[in-house]
């Protein structure tokens, strides 16, 4: 059962599904442990080891992981978190509203044009679909320069150089306005 749905004008039908970790634990290993998904830091993990880490997340309070589809086949991994409480917890200045995100596209054997952007808008517009989502908040590796693009062109703004723990990370945060700016939409 689909937990949200966007129509692409271009690539079709993006929807998302709460993680099941069980069903979906060699799926997700399959795409964490391709080179592509170097910055997901899980390249050596064994398909019980990712079967852990979206159990915790499952179990967290503040932390939910989403399997995303196109035209109906898997084809990305969504996290929402509550970024004050989960991986920015004492790093920077909280505000009401902020949603913590992460996405990661499966790998593909042929690239589709658009469709990391299809993905980014689309789990953008999920999260905004929640009233109480007031800004999108995300922290990625400050070398993705390939996810600062797709940040930038769906409304982000760069907060700034961030260290955590594994990694220097690139702060950067989007509000409901910014984003609905950048996709063509009048609030």
């Amino acid at each position: 059962m689909n937990h949200y749905a966007r129509a692409d004008a271009a690539l079709g039908t993006f929807s998302l599904r709460p993680l099941d970790v069980d069903a979906d634990a060699e799926l997700l290993h399959s795409w964490v442990t391709h080179p592509k998904a170097a910055y997901w830091m899980m390249l050596d993990h064994s398909v019980e080891q990712v079967a852990d880490e979206y159990r915790r997340i499952a179990a967290h309070p503040h932390h939910d992981a989403f399997l995303g589809f196109w035209d109906g086949r898997p084809a990305f991994l969504a996290e929402r978190y509550d970024p004050a409480r989960v991986e920015l917890a004492g790093l920077y200045d909280p505000q009401p509203g902020d949603v913590g995100m992460h996405f990661l596209c499966a790998p593909a054997s042929a690239p589709v044009h658009g469709f990391t952007h299809a993905v980014i808008t689309t789990v953008m517009a999920w999260l905004f679909d929640d009233r109480n989502c007031h800004r999108v908040v995300v922290e990625p590796d400050i070398r993705n320069t390939a996810v600062h693009a797709l940040n930038a062109a769906v409304g982000f703004t760069v907060a700034g150089p961030l260290q955590k723990p594994e990694k220097q990370a690139l702060l950067s945060t989007c509000t409901r306005a910014q984003f609905l700016a950048r996709i063509g939409v009048t609030s």
